[in-house]
């Protein structure tokens, strides 16, 4: 048997329906409210930012939503996605521990974005949408939203965050190539960034900023509509296909996992490869422990409050209860960017409020030295984001190491570091710094927290 064994299932079993774990859930999810009225919303009120179909799949509770077979084809062109088990990981950790991971960085734009960018330019081609605005922090979603465009005629304009922008000029150009414009945010181009930048002409950006150019822009238009990459439940829902494809693949290596660790910043590839599982677990399958690992630097699962809050910076948009550090909040300009969200995800916040996940933070020199170690050992580099799982990972074989027991991991390894290299370089030279967050500014934010009564 080779060192690096390999679980791959042909197209034929790339799922036919994404899995909507609001089916299952033993307490319903906190409902979004309208900013103005601070009442519940409904569909009409999502209407001038997403096609009716996406807002459909925001609030259904069905456990199965059909895969569009127009979007199966594409999906055709990387899935299903690899599942490794990495055994010279294991011998490098003299672990006892079964180590696997899913690997998604085989998609076009080098990520798992692409799961939900195809998706999404799907039901707006479908809707009669001509261009679609979004938002991108590292660039995978800008890069994914880009691909899917080009796939389906649709033009496409991203707000990408300044840090990111200066630091990662190839996803820049990736997008570029795919015929995307992409903007440094914030920006001259809406009334929100002309103000953030009236107050700081330097100022590095945040997602929750780009967020509000992207939501200003996407409202100033009848033939455009606004895509996200992350947090909300549709986007969730179709990262599914992850973790169904990893149950199929465990099964072929006669192995399920008794841990689970996947990176978060928005939630949305932490929930693709763990929903699945949590799922087959509250219909009384085999309890898996779930670990989310987030940066230190932007720690809302470890360290934000679970309350509601808006989703950008200027306040344009619902009001969803979640792990947050304040919409205010901006991080330090850390390489991981596509983690510098001030939120998590609804769906994902509710399940560690439920006791259904656990979740740490670290530094990213350890990530990166964690991530350093898996590439010697296993040959890909993971990308910044994905370090943070890397590292989740090792601390639990190690702990099997500790302890003389084995346990089965599984990890999602989210996307490669092809465009990260000056990241990398960064970290060889000893330039790569582990930055905290302002406390100061922290306790600022969270005190400026909207006051919401909870909905009856």
């Amino acid at each position: 048997m080779s060192d690096t064994v390999k679980y791959l299932l042909g197209e034929e079993s790339i799922p036919k329906a994404w899995y909507n774990i609001a089916a299952d859930l033993p307490k319903p999810l906190p409902p979004v409210l309208h900013p103005g009225t601070k009442q519940p919303i409904g569909p009409d009120d999502l209407a001038p930012l997403f096609p009716m179909e996406l807002i459909l799949q925001e609030v259904s509770t069905e456990r199965e939503i059909p895969i569009p077979e127009p979007v199966r084809d594409v999906y055709k062109q990387w899935r299903c996605t690899p599942l490794y088990r990495a055994r010279r990981l294991e011998k490098a950790l003299q672990t006892p521990a079964r180590i696997y991971y899913k690997y998604e960085g085989v998609s076009p734009a080098g990520s798992h974005k692409p799961n939900t960018a195809v998706a999404q330019a799907f039901y707006n081609k479908q809707a009669g949408v001509k261009r679609l605005i979004t938002e991108t922090g590292a660039g995978q979603w800008g890069s994914s939203l880009a691909f899917a465009g080009s796939v389906f005629g649709l033009e496409v304009q991203v707000f990408m965050v300044r840090v990111s922008y200066d630091q990662k000029p190839y996803r820049r150009a990736l997008m570029e190539t795919y015929g995307a414009r992409c903007i440094a945010s914030p920006s001259n181009e809406t009334h929100s960034g002309r103000e953030i930048l009236a107050k700081r002409a330097d100022h590095p950006g945040s997602l929750g900023i780009a967020i509000s150019e992207a939501v200003e822009v996407a409202a100033q238009r009848d033939d455009t509509k606004y895509a996200l990459g992350s947090v909300l439940n549709h986007v969730l829902l179709h990262q599914t296909v992850i973790g169904q494809e990893a149950i199929a693949q465990l099964e072929m290596a006669g192995d399920y996992p008794d841990v689970i660790v996947g990176c978060t910043g928005g939630g949305s590839n932490f929930a693709g490869i763990a929903f699945p599982f949590i799922g087959a677990q509250l219909r009384g399958g085999k309890k898996v422990r779930i670990v989310a690992v987030e940066p230190a630097a932007c720690p809302s699962l470890t360290r934000g409050r679970y309350a509601y809050d808006f989703g950008d910076t200027a306040h344009l948009t619902p009001l969803t209860k979640m792990h947050t550090l304040g919409s205010t909040f901006t991080p330090p300009g850390f390489h991981a960017g596509g983690l510098r969200y001030h939120g998590m995800a609804p769906l994902v916040s509710h399940l560690q409020e439920l006791g259904l996940i656990t979740s740490t933070a670290y530094h990213q020199t350890a990530c990166f030295e964690a991530g350093v170690q898996f590439a010697r050992a296993e040959g890909i580099v993971p990308a910044p984001e994905a370090n943070h799982a890397v590292k989740g990972a090792i601390v639990e074989a190690l702990k099997c190491k500790e302890e003389g027991v084995s346990r089965s991991i599984l990890f999602n390894l989210c996307g490669h570091g092809h465009f990260d290299m000056q990241a990398y370089i960064d970290y060889f030279g000893g330039k790569l710094k582990d930055i905290d967050y302002d406390e100061k500014e922290l306790a600022m934010a969270l005190a400026g927290l909207p006051s919401v009564a909870e909905p009856a």
